[in-house]
């Protein structure tokens, strides 16, 4: 465990990927002698996947920053409550509203490439006669939509080893928005073809956030992992003074 007074950074993945898409981020955030937790998020619900990665935030004695990329920015808003969290960092995400959905917020803006490349397949829940729904994009689409500026090898091998999520958390409502009452800095990926740019701007822009610019595929830790470094490092030295 670390120290009380140490920052503690927790990289949240989003979906249709894991904590791997990380990788390039963590040994330099260690090398600046941060602590790093990267947890496997569910991916299965809005409500249950904030209320997981709370629980680890809960249990991390000191400060945290929380960083959420993509559908993870989504559950960094709700998560991000817990007392000890002191910034928030979004890599291409969502920044919902309080009562506002992701496909609420997508719904603002023209779709992305990514909504004709999704692909939904039943998965069994325990306890229920009905079935869920996975999404998930079409592995061969996946480099240009997700990661077309990511090593084409590396791109290959994320795109048979997503992550899904599932559909219900697209329709499930933030029961809080953590950047009202945290210091939240976010990353625009100028050529993201996963989430509209615009969707970023505009979540970013309402939450009167620190906001940079990449011009970068919807994966900017993998594809700039440099420039992701340096904003959690902007948020971890401006809540630590």
């Amino acid at each position: 465990m670390s120290p009380s007074n140490k920052t503690t950074v927790v990289l949240v993945h989003g979906a249709f990927a894991d904590a791997s898409s990380y990788a390039s981020v963590i040994p330099e955030l260690i090398a600046r002698g941060l602590d790093v937790v990267a947890p496997a998020v569910p991916n299965r619900s809005l409500i249950g996947d904030s209320a997981y990665v709370a629980s680890i935030v809960r249990q991390i004695p000191g400060p945290v920053v929380l960083v959420g990329h993509s559908y993870g920015g989504a559950v960094i808003t709700v998560a991000g409550t817990e007392d000890n969290v002191k910034a928030l960092v979004y890599l291409a995400g969502y920044a919902l509203e309080v009562g506002e959905s992701l496909g609420e917020l997508q719904g603002r803006f023209p779709d992305s490439d990514l909504a004709k490349a999704l692909v939904y397949t039943p998965f069994p829940i325990e306890g229920s006669a009905t079935a869920g729904t996975d999404v998930s994009v079409e592995p061969d689409k996946f480099p240009s939509i997700f990661a077309a500026d990511v090593d084409p090898h590396l791109a290959s091998v994320l795109s048979v080893s997503q992550r899904p999520l599932a559909a219900q958390a697209f329709s499930e409502a933030a029961p809080a928005a953590a950047w009202k009452t945290k210091p939240s800095w976010g990353l625009v990926a100028s050529s993201d073809h996963t989430i509209n740019p615009d969707v970023e701007r505009y979540g970013y822009q309402r939450a009167g956030m620190t906001t940079v610019e990449v011009d970068s595929s919807h994966l900017v830790m993998l594809a700039h992992p440099e420039r992701v470094v340096e904003l959690i490092e902007e948020a971890v030295r401006a809540t630590s003074r």
